[in-house]
């Protein structure tokens, strides 16, 4: 699909997962139950909070499953940030309610675009993500969908089957469903008291708004039943097995000193008696992390991608040319591992920022912080920085992606 989501397009996602899930057998709320080493709504809150183009991230649930939330999503605001996890919200006593509450929610610093995603699909990938949000802002309201490969038939009571409706014109829904916001906010309050409703294109529909399909992912399995869970144990031992191609790669940028009152350095704007010159914004540790990204998968160098002779570049901010870089190891089917930066400088001080910076990074890159590293030196006043003419930065990058023969 053809992205047309704007940079700056706000996206945020509701994650449902107040419901209990009967029909996964006795024991823990299906949500909460182990797999692949985690619970299984860790797993699908870290597939979205891994996605550079999501701003935040609510999950409904049950009160009374409010200690077992804790224990699942342990750390993960430390990781990402709280402002990109949200709070819990309180579920109703049906989905719909449920993602009303969610959509409630998000009013106070409502986002362009919502993503509505069941808790207990965790393999969604950023492909689906992607489609899923360009869908939303063409259209307004779209589902991912599967074409059906068995033939469909009705069963009568007895037992016997009878004719079925064209299996052609017949799709398979999955999750997650995309919205613009303010449509979906506006259908769900309309319709508050139907209960009839399976889903949120369902509602859409149902407030008059036509809903467009997307291709699905058939990896994006929903976990139902224990044998479901059998398959995930089997899904996420292959997923860690499949990237096992361990690749790093560096970078290194560098600019002078020029006018201004500022140096941006890591996403942070850090107040300066003098900024630094370049075309864009000149953040030197966001370019050579980038560098170092697209080492990684042999794509070149910044300048290739984003060229300082195109005017759309001149002063552009730098964490949309990392983010990019993100996005092309995550469409290889790869992972960023970790992001290392060194600043060299003898000013401004680094040490105050520091934490800042990593943060920033980690929510343009969509890692956990503790896979971010910064750190800082001087050249002993040796050199151009030495000298305090400009600053330079080298990064590393790790990333693993899927092994292929191909490329031996």
């Amino acid at each position: 699909m053809q992205a047309d989501v704007r940079a700056d397009m706000r996206a945020d996602v509701i994650v449902v997962a107040a419901g209990r899930g009967t029909r996964a057998g006795d024991g823990l709320p299906k949500q909460y139950r182990p797999v692949g080493g985690r619970p299984l709504l860790r797993h699908t809150l870290e597939r979205f909070l891994g996605q550079p183009g999501i701003r935040r991230v609510v999950t409904v649930i049950d009160p009374a499953h409010a200690a077992l939330y804790a224990d699942a999503t342990q750390g993960l605001a430390d990781s990402f940030g709280a402002d990109r996890l949200a709070a819990p919200v309180a579920g109703g006593a049906t989905r719909q309610a449920s993602v009303r509450a969610g959509l409630e929610a998000l009013a106070d610093a409502p986002p362009e675009l919502v993503l509505i995603h069941d808790a207990a699909r965790p393999f969604v990938t950023a492909r689906l993500v992607a489609d899923a949000l360009a869908a939303a802002a063409q259209h307004g309201a779209a589902v991912p969908v599967l074409r059906l490969v068995d033939t469909v038939k009705r069963c009568e009571a007895e037992g016997f089957v009878i004719s079925g409706p064209d299996r052609d014109l017949l799709r398979s829904v999955q999750t997650p469903q995309s919205f613009r916001y303010a449509l979906i906010r506006e259908a769900h309050r309309a319709l508050a008291g139907r209960d009839d409703l399976t889903d949120d294109a369902a509602v859409a529909d149902a407030a008059g708004h036509r809903v467009a399909s997307f291709a699905g992912d058939a990896a994006n399995l929903k976990l139902t039943t224990p044998e479901d869970f059998v398959s995930a144990e089997r899904v996420f031992a292959r997923e860690l097995q499949d990237l096992a191609d361990v690749r790093t790669a560096t970078g290194y940028d560098v600019h002078a000193f020029g006018e201004g009152d500022h140096v941006m350095l890591g996403g942070i704007a850090i107040p300066h008696g003098r900024g630094l010159a370049g075309h864009s914004d000149a953040d030197v540790v966001l370019h050579a992390l980038t560098d170092a990204l697209l080492g990684t998968i042999g794509a070149q160098d910044i300048g290739f991608h984003f060229p300082p002779s195109k005017t759309e570049w001149k002063g552009a901010a730098s964490d949309q040319f990392l983010r990019h870089a993100v996005e092309l190891v995550a469409a290889k089917g790869g992972r960023v591992a970790h992001l290392d930066a060194t600043i060299v400088c003898e000013e401004p001080k680094i040490g105050p920022h520091r934490e800042a910076m990593r943060a920033s990074i980690a929510a343009i890159a969509g890692l956990p912080l503790a896979r971010v590293s910064v750190k800082a030196t001087t050249s002993e006043r040796l050199g151009f920085t030495g000298r305090r003419e400009g600053i330079a930065a080298l990064a590393t990058a790790t990333v693993r992606l899927p092994w292929s023969e191909d490329e031996q």
